[in-house]
């Protein structure tokens, strides 16, 4: 799951989980006032098909990760493994669309932990909250900087944000 680091499985340092993701527009600023600092992302896809993708994830200068998610939002499968920070740079010459920059700040709300992303590069400007959980939250529980629920709309994946650009740009 984005941003979080895998619990140790007999010594293996990998981690799948089922969750339940929900993305949004941002309606407004205010979520600055609760946010944690920033981590920059850079991440990339190696494969992107129907229900599926593989995903580097980047971190600072200091992290990578691979991914594997599989299913169709709002529920579905993520596998997420540690790898070399060598070896995520060297794979990023095989990414498939645009390598993703942005800088991801978690902003704690009702019990839950979003992930505001605000994009830099080809995406500048754009601003958007997940939140993944094993379970679902009630509307009237989101925190009210949310704007337009776009869960299920693909032009807004990362990996469709990758292949095509800005959904909104005009």
């Amino acid at each position: 799951m984005a941003g979080l680091a895998p619990p140790s499985n007999s010594g293996m340092d990998s981690f799948m989980a089922k969750e339940i993701e929900r993305k949004f527009r941002i309606r407004d600023e205010s979520w600055q006032a609760e946010a944690e600092p920033p981590k920059a992302f850079r991440q990339f896809y190696l494969a992107v098909g129907p229900e599926r993708s593989i995903r580097v994830r980047i971190v600072g200068d200091s992290a990578a990760w691979l991914t594997a998610k599989f299913g169709r939002t709002p529920v579905r499968d993520e596998f997420e493994y540690p790898i070399p920070l060598a070896d995520a740079c060297e794979m990023e010459n095989f990414a498939v669309g645009a390598v993703i920059l942005k800088q991801r700040h978690i902003v704690s709300h009702g019990g839950y932990h979003y992930e505001v992303d605000v994009f830099s590069g080809a995406l500048q400007g754009l601003v958007l909250a997940e939140l993944e959980t094993p379970d679902t939250v009630p509307d009237d529980r989101l925190p009210r900087w949310l704007g337009a629920e776009i869960t299920g709309d693909s032009r807004y994946s990362n990996a469709m944000l990758a292949l095509n650009g800005r959904p909104d740009a005009t």
